[in-house]
C-alpha cells in the first residue's frame, strides 16, 4: 500500500517500503530515504528550476 502527502508542490510516497519525492506525474525526483521525516524535509526545500531560454541560432 503505497502512502502518499503533498509537500510544497512535490508528492512524498512510500515505494516498496522505501520514501520518495516525486513528481506530480509520478517521475521520482529524490530518494530513497529511509524515513518520511526525511523525504518531508527534502521535499520542502526542493524548488522547481525554470527551463532555459531556447537558443537562437545565428544564420
Amino acid at each position: 500500500m503505497s502512502s502518499e502527502h503533498s509537500v510544497n508542490g512535490n508528492i512524498v510516497s512510500q515505494i516498496k517500503g522505501e520514501w520518495w519525492v516525486c513528481r506530480e506525474k509520478g517521475e521520482q525526483i529524490a530518494g530513497p530515504f529511509s524515513s518520511e521525516t526525511l523525504a518531508r524535509e527534502v521535499a520542502a526545500v526542493l524548488q522547481d528550476q525554470p527551463a532555459p531560454p531556447p537558443r537562437r541560432r545565428n544564420t
